[in-house]
């Protein structure tokens, strides 16, 4: 392999602005004990998943319970224009969540009631915190599930904010199809309104649709109104393991092209079939595996089921192994959602630099296989998921902290990996979000142009530049 070209740490440059005490006198003076400015509390606010390290905490964590709170942080913060950061599980994988230029930081665990379940309208309200089991467990007595599933239990408000999706997104969608309505808290603290729970409207601009996504950098969230849909009729669940990746990855790419609905359509590679079997203890064929759902009528579960297990065999697909039970269907996926932690543990003292992208489902094959050939030959060790019924797929490089050479070369693979994808027409994240790690990404994919006009939409919400600063684009 070449030698890397890639920067080994993708921080932009940025200072971090002065927190006046005054500010804090008055947070500690609106909430008390649920402003908190020790260390541990900081610090802990003050990290996400991401590769990005050594950066200072936010000067204080307001702890919101309610819109009022959010509002009135942000104002106290607007009128020392001091940046917020809200912060709801530190799930996020991009650097998301880093005070890089100081502030404070609001979380809104708290802020955590599912407030009207409508099941006539398919639809739920919640506050921001809410994580999406949470939500499950509101709504399964009537017979009703929210799909997006992007592994971790995250909050609805930062999968609102990261536009998340997960292994449902094939049939369901992500969350961009699937948020109605919005209440936000805008940079001057004011409590705003976007979108209904009609399922369309042609009124005005669609700021739903614009804070979807914005990852905290023109608002914050303080209601989420989702759709939710009926629980299948029936579920079944299956593993089909292949002769290599390349013959898993056609498999798809044929399902997909068919029109055959899958609920889900997951590619693990052997290295992560072996972690997950030795830490979940499963006995799964270590070798390419795809994992699939499939939802709907018994008539149609069954249908769809044979239609993939011949398109399988066409492509030397064997072992189709059945997860029919409820408790079979949730280990399976329990072990996949796991599969991070797993590939972490298989290398002691290792630290993930992860990222993904997204590409049209014909140019699936092209892209993930020169990805692979490229990380085996670096000689890093590596996991490799994805939910390739969307083209959207994952790569975790298992570097060695303390050897600079390795973070490098894994930024490398990551360069080569999200260039390749813009090549065919992808994008440099299909849900992680841009964040700080992929701030050039975006440029190149959406060209100046395109950022600008993102630019002068921030500076026309946020002339301050308080909503989570340096994230996205830089100003």
């Amino acid at each position: 392999m070449n030698a890397p070209t890639a920067p080994t740490h993708l921080l932009p440059a940025t200072e971090l602005r002065e927190v006046p005490h005054q500010l804090l006198t008055e947070l500690q003076a609106r909430f008390g004990a649920r402003c908190a400015t020790g260390l541990a509390v900081r610090e802990q606010h003050g990290r996400d998943e991401s590769p990005f390290t050594h950066i200072p905490p936010p000067a204080a964590v307001v702890f919101a319970e309610s819109t009022t709170d959010v509002a009135d942080a942000v104002k106290l913060a607007a009128a020392h224009k001091v940046p917020v950061i809200a912060f709801g599980t530190g799930s996020s994988l991009e650097g998301h969540l880093l005070a890089v230029q100081g502030g404070i930081s609001i979380d809104v665990a708290r802020m955590n009631k599912v407030l009207s379940v409508n099941a006539e309208d398919l639809t739920v309200t919640v506050q921001p915190g809410v994580t999406r089991k949470a939500v499950n467990d509101a709504v399964k007595d009537q017979g009703l599930f929210f799909p997006i599933d992007p592994g971790a239990d995250a909050s609805i408000g930062g999968m609102a904010a990261t536009r998340a999706s997960g292994t449902n997104a094939v049939r369901y969608g992500t969350m961009r199809e699937n948020v109605l309505a919005l209440e936000v808290v805008t940079a001057q603290g004011n409590v705003i309104r976007t979108g209904t729970r009609a399922k369309k409207s042609s009124a005005g601009y669609d700021l739903t649709r614009l804070m979807v996504g914005s990852e905290g950098t023109l608002g914050i969230m303080t209601e989420v109104t989702i759709k939710l849909y009926p629980l299948p009729e029936a579920i079944s669940a299956a593993t089909c393991s292949f002769p290599s990746i390349e013959a898993a990855v056609r498999t798809t790419i044929t399902i997909i092209q068919m029109g055959i609905p899958i609920a889900r359509c997951e590619l693990i590679d052997a290295a992560s079939v072996r972690a997950v079997n030795a830490h979940s203890k499963l006995n799964l064929r270590e070798e390419p595996m795809l994992l699939m759902e499939f939802h709907g009528s018994p008539a149609s579960v069954k249908e769809q089921a044979e239609l993939v297990q011949d398109i399988a065999a066409e492509h030397g697909g064997e072992s189709f192994e059945w997860a029919t039970t409820p408790e079979e269907r949730t280990r399976l996926w329990t072990a996949r959602h796991n599969a991070y932690f797993a590939a972490v543990q298989s290398r002691p003292g290792c630290r993930a630099i992860t990222t993904d992208t997204c590409v049209p489902i014909s140019r699936l094959a092209d892209c993930l296989l020169d990805s692979v050939a490229e990380a085996d030959a670096s000689g890093i060790p590596y996991f490799l998921v994805g939910h390739v019924g969307d083209g959207n797929f994952h790569f975790g490089y298992l570097i060695d902290p303390d050897h600079p050479t390795e973070r490098a070369t894994a930024e490398a693979l990551n360069h080569q990996l999200v260039s390749r994808a813009l090549a065919l027409q992808g994008t440099c994240t299909g849900e992680h979000g841009v964040g700080l790690h992929k701030m050039d990404f975006l440029r190149t994919e959406a060209g100046d142009g395109a950022v600008d006009m993102m630019r002068a939409i921030k500076r026309a919400l946020d002339p301050d530049n308080i909503m989570n600063p340096g994230k996205i684009f830089s100003l």
